[in-house]
């Protein structure tokens, strides 16, 4: 794995949005993986390898978050400033604009690559869009307002990898080596030695005041390339009833269900990750 950034333009000036890469540097073949609201690039440790024999993978870490910079003007946490900013890396690792890449996208990852794919002209080869959809229902958006960016301390960083486990528990039946992982690069150790979570507690800006639906259905049904929908089966985010529907319509999405997981598969399991490469690779 190496690590590099890239310089995006906010509205109070430059910052960095650091990157992770896996695969030869030279392999046409590049696939893009973007991250949940609150996660790090260093989440699709486990698929990046996997894909890294016949792709060049890359990871960022969405500015805010991670390795990047936190913003000076809270009010540009949004997704214009997002698309912003992997407009810019995609420039850079892509280095031919006739090139195709391939998109995969968790949670809030998911709704970027579907606006990013319903684009004019967009480089998106292929787009997998993991438990997220054209529609995201008020009540889960609620559900996550009610612990992202309360920016909670913990006296050790095995207490904190505790409370990861309670509140991300709907991640799946993951092993105690990827719990910790998982941890370790969501991770911040404070000046005073306790430890918290590495994100700006403004990302959650988003989720202040009313919270209605968000509704991409018109991005969605824009979208032409191939399409991989991944949903855990207990999922909030991404209804049964959204899922079904987004193989009916747009680019009538390939849908993958995975028992007992809620909000989100997190692609480190045999499965998750042999149906990400399966797809990607047109198998």
């Amino acid at each position: 794995m190496r690590s590099d950034h890239v310089l995006g333009l906010s509205s109070r000036g430059f910052h960095h949005m650091r990157y992770y890469e896996w695969g030869d540097p030279a392999n046409p073949r590049l696939v893009v993986c973007v991250h949940g609201l609150t996660r790090t690039g260093r989440d699709f440790d486990v698929l990046a390898e996997a894909l890294s024999p016949s792709f060049r993978v890359v990871c960022p870490d969405i500015v805010g978050r991670g390795q990047s910079d936190w913003l000076d003007a809270k009010q540009d946490y949004n997704y214009a400033q997002y698309m912003a900013d992997l407009t810019v890396l995609l420039a850079k690792v892509n280095g031919n604009s006739q090139n195709k890449s391939d998109w995969v996208g968790t949670s809030m990852g998911g709704l970027l690559g579907i606006i990013v794919a319903s684009t004019k002209n967009n480089p998106i080869r292929k787009l997998v869009v993991n438990d997220a959809g054209m529609l995201v229902p008020k009540a889960a958006l609620a559900r996550l307002a009610l612990y992202v960016g309360k920016d909670p301390r913990f006296p050790t960083v095995d207490a904190l990898a505790d409370h990861v486990r309670r509140i991300s528990a709907p991640f799946g039946p993951l092993t105690d080596a990827q719990w910790r992982h998982l941890t370790i690069h969501s991770a911040r150790q404070h000046a005073d030695g306790t430890w918290g979570f590495c994100y700006d507690p403004a990302i959650a800006n988003a989720l202040a005041g009313e919270i209605s639906d968000i509704d991409l259905t018109a991005f969605w049904d824009a979208v032409k390339c191939p399409t991989l929908l991944l949903r855990g089966s207990e999922s909030d985010i991404l209804s049964a009833d959204t899922a079904h529907a987004m193989t009916q319509r747009g680019p009538r999405a390939i849908l993958r269900e995975f028992a007992g997981i809620g909000h989100a598969p997190m692609l480190m399991s045999d499965d998750q990750v042999a149906s990400v490469k399966d797809f990607l690779l047109d198998r």
